[in-house]
């Protein structure tokens, strides 16, 4: 959302950008824009002035059909292309309260007071860990990132006995325990920022044995981060990315609510209804912006990577839609590319 909205841009001030904060009464900031819309009759060239009037009847229109400001805010952006006539209009409830009440009609949309929200406002931290192996990734909304796979050699244990094989084994020791600070440290450089950020909501801790027991036992990550990891350790077989699905397929009751698990359930909507084939799951790129046209998708299912998915994304806001984004490093990722070229979509009722 917020890439199609930086793309915007004008000749005029003809964009409409509108913050409205929870508790401001909506008869207040309808009587603003009827003064603007007013004043806006005043513009002397004509195709400014009907640029800026469509954007503020696009923001009545939606206010008149509000009896109350939602328990977070509304944010608004309207506007027109003067030259194609391509329209943009979104409104939603921000993931976290609006902070101020904003109004400006600009060259561009001011998406400034939003990028807080959105950009990774809630990830969660990963890490898979034995004795010599270890993977960090971080848990986005829309999927998650390998940030370090980090190996070492650590020998096995020693086979001979007395007083070399003692010796042996606290080389061995030590050698573990500079493993386990080394990757303590890199999660630090890691996740702390993401703290210090108020996104980090958790960290999740998996790995094969007792190493994942051994290292949250120990002093080896700062102990912000210590207080967040969720729950206990989970048994993981795998590293790398492999390690990382696993472990979030078992960590799921953890991740309730988290976009991630909310997008994979949409996911899983959408493959029952294609199963079932009852009409409600549609797929192909002219299908699915004939249905937003109509207004009858419920959710769009887009992968991040899919070139003009700001269109469609920008016209199943405008059409009331719920727009999920997903990312090529979910199990399904590559099926969604390949097989739907990454566009799916869940319709509201059956098209005939």
């Amino acid at each position: 959302m917020l890439e199609i909205l930086r793309k915007w841009q004008a000749p005029a001030t003809i964009l409409l950008s509108l913050y409205i904060p929870p508790g401001r009464p909506v008869a207040d900031v309808l009587d603003l824009l009827r003064r603007e819309y007013s004043i806006a009759g005043n513009i002397k060239l004509k195709r400014t002035r009907d640029s800026v009037q469509t954007a503020l009847q696009m923001a009545i229109d939606d206010l008149v059909r509000i009896p109350k400001i939602p328990d977070n805010g509304l944010v608004i952006f309207a506007g027109i292309d003067p030259d194609s006539g391509e329209q943009i209009h979104m409104l939603f409830e921000p993931p976290d309260p609006v902070p101020i009440f904003f109004y400006r009609t600009d060259k561009w949309f001011h998406i400034e007071f939003l990028e807080p929200m959105i950009e990774e406002s809630e990830v969660y931290g990963i890490i898979i860990i034995e004795r010599d192996q270890a993977t960090l990734a971080l848990l986005k909304p829309s999927g998650f990132v390998i940030l370090d796979e980090i190996e070492d050699y650590i020998p096995g244990k020693h086979s001979k006995g007395g007083q070399s094989q003692r010796r042996f084994d606290r080389i061995i020791e030590q050698m573990v325990e500079d493993f386990y600070k080394k990757v303590g440290e890199r999660a630090n450089r890691e996740f702390l920022p993401y703290l210090e950020e108020k996104k980090l909501k958790g960290i999740l801790v998996g790995g094969p044995g007792y190493s994942k027991i051994d290292f949250l036992k120990g002093e080896y990550m700062d102990y912000r981060l210590r207080s967040l990891v969720i729950g206990e350790p989970i048994d993981v077989s795998y590293q790398g990315e492999a390690g990382v699905r696993e472990l979030l397929e078992k960590a799921k009751e953890f991740l309730k609510g988290h976009k991630y698990v909310e997008g994979l359930k949409a996911l899983e909507e959408f493959k029952y209804h294609l199963a079932k084939d009852d009409g409600l799951a549609l797929y192909g790129r002219k299908e699915i912006e004939e249905a937003l046209e109509m207004g009858a998708v419920e959710k769009l299912i887009l992968l991040e990577e899919v070139e003009d998915a700001d269109k469609l994304a920008s016209k199943a806001s405008e059409k009331g839609a719920e727009v999920i984004y997903l990312s090529e490093s979910i199990p399904e990722g590559m099926w969604i590319r390949k097989v739907f070229n990454g566009a799916v979509a869940i319709l509201r009722y059956r098209i005939d």
